[in-house]
């Protein structure tokens, strides 16, 4: 039998990126240009192309859709609720990504993008799909790396630097 006979879901890669700093915290999101959602905010992101690795996948999208690029991304989670995308079962893999606020960030749409824009998350418009969720738990992942980074000057001993307990503590987030 082959991998074809079997019902299956289609495969996202969504984004989540973040700018941070300044004692302000943004995020990027796109204006979907089509149905579902057409008109409605949501993460970079899409389908993932036969052949293409899903972490390429997202990098491809966040560029087409933003025009931005060279972002170190992590994986976040997979989100799969059969019932999250109107269109079918389609099970999307979010990443992660952090700049700096002083970083340039011109957001321009692309692709199937109308609009894209960085968003105070304290003032966010309604998210699309389950982004609401996925956005959640991001939020959690961010503010364990910058707890851990924060509170790194009162546990410094010795030889160990910051910089070594950020790698740790970048580690731990992992699961590594």
């Amino acid at each position: 039998m082959s991998i074809h006979d079997y019902p299956h879901p289609a495969l996202t890669a969504d984004v989540v990126l973040f700018a941070v700093g300044e004692g302000a915290l943004q995020i990027l999101l796109i204006q979907r240009d089509n149905p579902p959602f057409e008109g409605d905010w949501a993460f970079p992101g899409g389908f993932v192309n036969v052949g293409e690795a899903p972490r390429d996948a997202a990098r491809r999208e966040l560029e087409e859709e933003t025009h931005i690029q060279d972002v170190v991304l992590e994986q976040l989670r997979t989100f799969g609720d059969p019932e999250r995308d109107p269109r079918g079962h389609v099970v999307t893999i979010a990443y992660l990504g952090v700049i700096r606020s002083d970083t340039p960030r011109r957001a321009r749409a692309g692709s199937d993008a109308a609009q894209a824009r960085w968003w105070s998350v304290d003032e966010l418009p309604p998210l699309a799909f389950d982004h609401a969720d996925v956005l959640a738990c991001a939020l959690r992942r961010l503010r364990s790396k910058l707890t851990c980074i924060i509170e790194a000057p009162d546990v410094l001993s010795g030889d160990l630097t910051l910089g070594e307990l950020r790698a740790a503590c970048e580690k731990a987030a992992r699961g590594a």
